[in-house]
C-alpha cells in the first residue's frame, strides 16, 4: 500500500503558535503531505498521510526537530488511497474541547495501563488486585457504533464537551471498580481520566495509546474488541489489523478535522 498514515498527539506547553504553524506547514507542503495538524497552547494533535519516505522524513527532521515535540511517537498504518484531501494546520483554544479549564494535561498525565496489561485483565476478568475492570468509551456515539470493547460503558455522548455532565450522571456505575477510559488515539481519554480524578473517583486509568495503540500492540488480535474503529478521514474505519475497514461510509456528516 503506497500511503503511510500517522496519528499522534502530545499535551505539552507550546508558545508562539503562529510561528510553529508556519514552520510545520512550510515543511509539509513540499513533501506533498495531507491531513490535519491542530495546535493549541496545551499541545499538538495530528493525523496525516503521504509517501512513506517523505512522511517519515518530515516527522524526523521537521516535527521532532521542534524541542517540545522531540521523540514524539506515531501510530502508523497504510492505505492504498490518500485518505485526506488537503493539508490543514490550525490553531485552536483546546486540542479537544472539554470546556473545563482546570483540566490541564500538559501539567501532568493521568495514570495509564498498557495494552498488554489490559488484554490480560480482560482475559482473567479482573485487574491484578482482583478488582472489577470497567471499560469506559469516551468517544462520540456514532464512533462507538462502529466498534468498541465488549461490555464497555457507553453513555451516548454526542460531543466530548458532554463528557463531564455524563460522568456526573453515571458516576455510580464506576464506583469500586478499576476504570479504564479509552478513545481512538488517547487524547480524549487522557482528559477524561483527569476529569474523573479531579472529581474524586479513585482507580482511574487511561488506555496508553488508545484503541489504535491497542490494535498495534496486540498485533491485530485485539482481545475483547468487537467491530472496527472509526477514524476521522476518508477510510472511515480501520480493522484491528489497522487495514482500512469494511463498514460503509458513516451516514452522519463528520469533518475529517475533528480531533481523536
Amino acid at each position: 500500500m503506497p500511503f503511510l498514515n500517522i496519528s499522534t498527539y502530545r499535551f505539552v506547553a507550546l508558545d508562539d503558535l503562529p510561528a510553529l504553524r508556519d514552520r510545520l506547514e512550510a515543511s509539509a507542503e513540499p513533501a506533498a503531505l495531507k491531513g490535519t495538524i491542530l495546535l493549541a497552547h496545551e499541545g499538538i494533535n495530528l493525523f496525516m498521510a503521504g509517501d512513506e519516505a517523505a512522511l517519515r522524513g518530515w516527522v524526523e527532521h521537521a516535527l521532532r526537530a521542534e524541542p517540545p515535540l522531540a521523540g514524539l511517537p506515531t501510530k502508523d498504518s497504510f492505505s492504498d488511497t490518500m485518505p485526506f484531501r488537503r493539508l490543514k494546520v490550525k490553531i485552536k483554544n483546546e486540542l479537544i474541547r472539554m470546556n473545563h479549564p482546570t483540566i490541564q494535561p500538559q501539567q501532568g498525565r493521568a495514570d495509564a495501563v498498557d495494552p498488554a496489561t489490559l488484554a490480560r485483565w480482560l482475559a482473567q476478568g479482573h485487574d491484578d488486585a482482583g478488582r472489577e475492570v470497567a471499560l469506559l468509551d469516551t468517544r462520540n456515539d456514532f464512533e462507538v457504533d462502529a466498534g468498541t470493547f465488549a461490555g464497555t460503558h457507553d453513555w451516548r455522548i454526542a460531543k466530548f464537551s458532554d463528557f463531564p455532565a455524563a460522568f456526573d450522571a453515571h458516576r455510580a456505575e464506576l464506583e469500586g471498580k478499576t476504570v479504564v477510559s479509552f478513545c481512538t488515539g488517547g487524547i480524549r481519554c487522557e482528559k477524561a481520566a483527569l476529569y474523573m480524578r479531579e472529581r474524586g473517583l479513585p482507580g482511574v486509568l487511561q488506555l496508553e495509546g488508545g484503541i489504535l495503540g491497542y490494535f498495534e500492540a496486540t498485533r491485530g488480535a485485539a482481545p475483547g474488541w468487537r467491530g472496527e474503529c472509526f477514524v476521522f478521514d476518508e477510510r472511515r474505519t480501520v480493522a484491528a489489523d489497522l487495514a482500512p475497514g469494511d463498514l460503509p461510509p458513516c451516514e452522519r456528516p463528520v469533518a475529517v478535522t475533528e480531533p481523536r
